[in-house]
């Protein structure tokens, strides 16, 4: 008979055909079945006996240890909560490549290295390629881009969400590793499936773990 772990509840394996698995409760059943039916003149061992025993007593440690840390879960997951709340109305540097276009739009991105060059491209809601920007020299690090909110052939676009990717080069010609940023103002916090959002300028969903700067004020 052994102790298992399974789905996140202790359990005892009898080792019966099947694999079938004994919660605690199914245990001490059998055990106080085990104990009634027994033959007088013969009782059970009881070296094997006291080896049930234990086993059903760590079996309930193990539970007990369980339901604590469960409990330690919702504590933290509630605390983490009303931490986030402080957030609303906060700006935000988040890692991502969606963007909001409000007139003008700002393209954050880090940098691994300095770069010669690169190109930032931008495509609308469907996918469709609507922008390319040149960059000259950047230095390694946080840089920016302000987007005018034009397409390629100078027309304004309509204000919404827009994704950005972008291409950098060392002197070398070597790729440039850089990483596309989100910049927003915290408007909402939304919890699905254990989980905590941020809202950013209504429109855009990240998990709380994205955040890589927060500002004093609005974004």
């Amino acid at each position: 008979m052994e102790i298992s772990t399974v789905g996140g509840s202790n359990t005892l394996s009898q080792g019966m055909p099947g694999g079938k698995i004994l919660g605690k409760d199914d245990f001490l059943k059998l055990l106080a079945t085990q104990l009634r039916f027994q033959n007088p003149l013969d009782p059970m061992n009881s070296t094997e006996f006291t080896s049930q025993l234990a086993q059903f007593s760590s079996l309930e440690q193990l539970s007990n240890v369980s339901a604590k840390l469960n409990d330690l879960l919702l504590y933290q997951n509630s605390l983490q909560n009303t931490l986030t709340a402080g957030l609303i109305g906060k700006g935000v540097r988040i890692a991502g490549n969606k963007v909001l276009l409000h007139g003008t739009a700002d393209l954050g991105f880090t940098l691994a290295q300095d770069a010669s060059k690169g190109t930032i491209h931008i495509y609308d809601s469907s996918g469709r390629l609507v922008r390319e920007i040149s960059l000259a020299h950047q230095t390694a690090g946080y840089q920016s881009c302000l987007w005018d909110g034009r397409d390629s052939e100078g027309n304004l676009l309509p204000d919404g969400q827009y994704t950005f990717s972008i291409e950098a080069f060392d002197t070398s010609g070597n790729p440039v590793n850089a990483d596309t940023m989100t910049n927003g103002t915290v408007t909402g916090i939304t919890f699905e499936n254990n989980l905590t959002y941020l809202i950013i300028d209504e429109k855009i969903k990240v998990q709380l773990s994205d955040i890589k700067e927060i500002k004093g004020g609005g974004a």
